[in-house]
């Protein structure tokens, strides 16, 4: 996969697509590199006629590790933020979002319609709001404005955010599986398919797993406050798309987001858990592809 020096780092990347067709940049949540935005998406979004560029942010994947920055105790700078208590970080979400907007100066793209899910999202805002003029339309997955009163991770949900990653490819796939019943969403209407997790769990294992800079984007994101005001200066297309079963970002979190937003549309997914699943890809495609073609 090619990469370019943006923004002080080198950032991996990949497209699909033609170049003419209108940008549609992809960024991915906590710790996830690129290829968790997988490749029958993305194929299934360029054939709608998007430029798909999906990236893997700082500190994950292929791009530059942060390791000259301390690797703080995950668990312990969530719950001082859980208590209200302000927190510090080596970069934010500003950081990452300027990062994206340096890869989109690096292919010539002057503007684009941006997608993120969980972390993702917070930094497609973070985008949306810093740099309005490069952003033509929003889609928040599975995200939050990043206000405290909102509700909290369940404790499964929160054990996947905090456990150590493990050492070798068994384990990891273990892990996994584990890690998609704790946040997979409603088995019943977004199956539990092992085999596919597992192929999932080794795809990411042979792509590198980052746990020190997960850890550091989870404070980047503790760090960067509540977006709700910034967000309410939006002038733009939005769309907020929220899973009824998500235990880690409850969908008072999708609420949150959209009712922020002037004009938003919002899709709420009856089932939908914290993990992109296939079954929610054509509702994906249909309500990006219908949103964009807004503008």
């Amino acid at each position: 996969m090619p990469s370019v020096q943006a923004n002080g780092i080198s950032i991996e990347y990949q497209t699909h697509g033609h170049p003419e067709d209108p940008a549609l940049l992809l960024i991915m949540g906590l710790g996830g590199p690129l290829i968790l935005w997988e490749e029958s998406l993305c194929n299934t979004l360029a054939d709608q006629g998007f430029f798909v560029v999906r990236y893997d942010n700082r500190d994950c994947g292929h791009s530059t590790k942060m390791d000259s920055h301390p690797t703080p105790d995950g668990a312990e700078f969530a719950a001082r933020w859980l208590t209200g208590e302000e927190i510090e970080a080596s970069y934010t979400l500003t950081d990452m979002a300027r990062d994206g907007i340096a890869l989109l100066d690096a292919l010539g793209i002057g503007q684009a319609h941006v997608a993120g899910t969980s972390l993702g999202g917070m930094i497609a805002q973070t985008m949306a709001i810093e740099f309005p003029q490069r952003v033509s339309t929003l889609i928040s997955i599975m995200s939050s404005t990043g206000e405290r009163s909102l509700s909290k991770p369940s404790p499964e949900a929160m054990a996947v955010l905090l456990t150590p990653a493990a050492d070798t490819r068994e384990a990891a796939c273990v892990q996994h599986l584990a890690s998609n019943r704790a946040i997979g969403g409603d088995p019943n209407l977004f199956p539990y398919d092992e085999a596919r997790l597992t192929d999932r769990a080794s795809r990411l294992w042979d792509y590198g797993i980052e746990r020190e800079g997960a850890t550091r984007q989870l404070l980047a994101g503790l760090a960067s406050g509540d977006r709700t005001a910034g967000l309410r200066e939006l002038s733009l297309p939005a769309l907020i798309i929220h899973g009824t079963s998500d235990t880690l970002f409850g969908l008072d979190h999708g609420k949150a987001t959209f009712e922020a937003i002037p004009g938003a549309k919002r899709i709420f997914i009856e089932g939908f858990g914290h993990d992109l699943h296939p079954g929610a890809d054509e509702i994906l495609v249909r309500e990006i592809t219908a949103l964009c073609r807004t503008t």
